[in-house]
């Protein structure tokens, strides 16, 4: 039987280690030479299960020696066509096919210590490089929801989703998202999927929830860092893997201002989560045409300051009757 020192040599070290796991409810298998990465993806995607019967993506990840002691830089994401890089240094990088659903990483033994980076910047983008641009468009919003009401929170890096979508999960709004939520193709409904286990924040955020204090930060692949935590660690948060869509809320967030929701086309919404598509035609097309699911939602521009006035003013609308269609 093969062992993980083994090498051919002309392709790398073999890969006898084995997984399948499931995010976003789709299946990635892993092959690796390092026990420790399967764990890393168990961690991550441990909990999750197949949402249907679909295509598995493969990922195959090397572990190798390291030249250096420290944690690597974050790595340089570029994308020509069907294949998207990461490319950290040249002992961590990575390439993944989207045409195949195929992907290869070269890792360092060090990178692979520091879990949370080789998780954060190679297991998990790897992996939604690989499913999100055809089964599950990405778009830049978080998604909470309130008496079965879905509400995407759209805006800008920096707007304010993650924060106001951890204060309505406080409030008892079922949290699905932070600031990534995946559109799925094969619904009949509007429906996202987001990462449900975890919340991303700012460290400016601890100033509005004390029981953040300590935790660890985390290097996002934007160079800016993240405090994340588990779900599980939160007391009295109600999540879900997926929500049906009820309302587009652009978030308007500025000092002095009273919560309003100020209704806008849905037309005008939809044309931002355009600019972070796949520049790549055939990917393109089918990613416009999902978003397209979301053109029969209500859409707001919401503006407001204080935290907890947005989160009553989001319960009153998750309250209203829908409009008759």
């Amino acid at each position: 039987m093969a062992t993980p020192l083994e090498r051919n040599p002309v392709v790398g070290p073999l890969m006898p280690y084995r997984g399948v796991f499931y995010p976003l409810g789709f299946g990635v298998e892993i092959c690796t030479n390092d026990r420790q990465v399967l764990e890393a993806a168990n961690e991550v995607w441990g909990h999750l299960r197949p949402r249907q019967m679909s295509a598995t993506v493969q990922m195959r990840i090397a572990i190798g020696e390291s030249s250096s002691t420290e944690c690597p830089p974050a790595p340089t994401v570029r994308a020509q066509r069907y294949l998207v890089s990461f490319i950290a240094d040249a002992e961590n990088h990575a390439t993944c096919d989207l045409n195949t659903g195929f992907g290869f990483a070269c890792i360092s033994r060090i990178a692979l210590q520091h879990r949370l980076y080789f998780r954060y910047h190679f297991l998990e983008s790897m992996a939604m490089v690989l499913v999100a641009p055809i089964s599950a468009p990405a778009l830049h919003a978080a998604c909470v929801g309130r008496h079965g009401r879905g509400m995407l929170l759209c805006g800008n890096s920096g707007a304010g989703k993650s924060t106001l979508a951890y204060a309505c999960a406080r409030a008892g709004f079922t949290y699905t998202s932070d600031d990534a939520s995946y559109l799925l193709r094969d619904s009949e409904h509007p429906r996202v999927a987001g990462h449900s286990h975890k919340v991303r924040f700012r460290p400016s955020s601890v100033k509005f929830f004390p029981e953040l204090q300590g935790r660890e930060l985390t290097p996002r692949l934007e160079g800016k860092p993240s405090i994340e935590v588990p779900t599980s660690e939160l007391p009295g948060l109600i999540t879900a893997q997926e929500a049906r869509i009820h309302s587009l809320i652009l978030l308007k967030r500025s000092p002095s201002a009273v919560a309003e929701l100020r209704p806008i086309s849905t037309g005008v919404a939809l044309e931002r989560f355009h600019e972070s598509l796949y520049p790549v035609a055939e990917i393109r097309k089918l990613q416009i045409a999902a978003i397209q699911q979301l053109a029969t939602v209500q859409a707001f521009e919401f503006h407001y300051w204080d935290l907890d006035d947005a989160v009553r003013c989001l319960e009153a609308l998750a309250r209203t009757p829908e409009p008759i269609a």
